[in-house]
């Protein structure tokens, strides 16, 4: 799950892309609104992390902003402004959630998976298909009821797909949700990805569309 943080304390930043890539996300991170926008456009992220005030504007105007131009992408709040009427302001400027400072990473952590579910529309925190199960809360994969160790990237590739149960992704889409913007990417990287979960899960998990990219085959 990739998501945008926009946050112009860097010791703060830096832990959050820190603290929330130990929770499982990809994170691209930025100080401004220019580079938020830029960023916006740059990158497949599937929630933003926005703070108020930023050095060249108002984090509200952004959202605003974002929300006129029709950007549908879940945006929490995380802001040291945290009276009643800013969360009032906040949230009926188009967020989606609102976290005021000091907060827990954990909380947070939990906030952006709820948004996540909320927006491809499931109340759960398990997505079950069939013999399969993900636990997003725990990031862990049960196949027949025994739990299947996956690495970072094998755990990104196979909720992208589950996620998205029939659809048809990419290997650019794939991408853009598991690979932050200063990694470097191999050009056969997902295909090893997809190689090790078959390996892990049985072949018949996840199908190749040929010319297309790749779906979870068993619904």
């Amino acid at each position: 799950m990739r998501i945008l943080i926009v946050e112009d304390d860097d010791v703060l930043r830096d832990g959050l892309v820190a603290g929330l890539g130990l929770d499982g996300f990809e994170v691209d991170a930025v100080a401004s609104c220019a580079d938020a926008r830029a960023g916006l456009d740059a990158g497949d992220h599937a929630a933003i992390v926005l703070d108020i005030g930023l050095p060249d504007g108002s984090g509200l105007d952004l959202l605003g902003e974002w929300r006129a131009q029709g950007v549908a992408t879940p945006i929490l709040l995380l802001t040291a402004r945290n009276l009643i009427s800013d969360r009032i302001d906040g949230l009926d400027g188009g967020a989606d959630d609102y976290l005021g400072k000091p907060f827990d990473l954990s909380e947070l952590s939990a906030r952006l998976r709820a948004l996540l579910r909320r927006s491809n529309g499931r109340a759960h925190s398990e997505i079950r298909l069939g013999a399969l199960t993900i636990d997003e809360a725990r990031r862990q994969v049960r196949l027949d009821g025994l739990e299947i160790t996956l690495s970072r990237r094998e755990y990104a590739i196979l909720h992208a797909l589950a996620a998205h149960p029939g659809h048809i992704l990419s290997r650019a889409q794939l991408e853009d949700r598991i690979y932050g913007w200063q990694e470097e990417i191999e050009s056969n990287a997902v295909e090893v990805h997809i190689h090790k979960l078959r390996a892990k899960l049985g072949r018949d998990w996840i199908e190749t569309v040929r010319g297309e990219g790749y779906r979870i085959a068993r619904l």
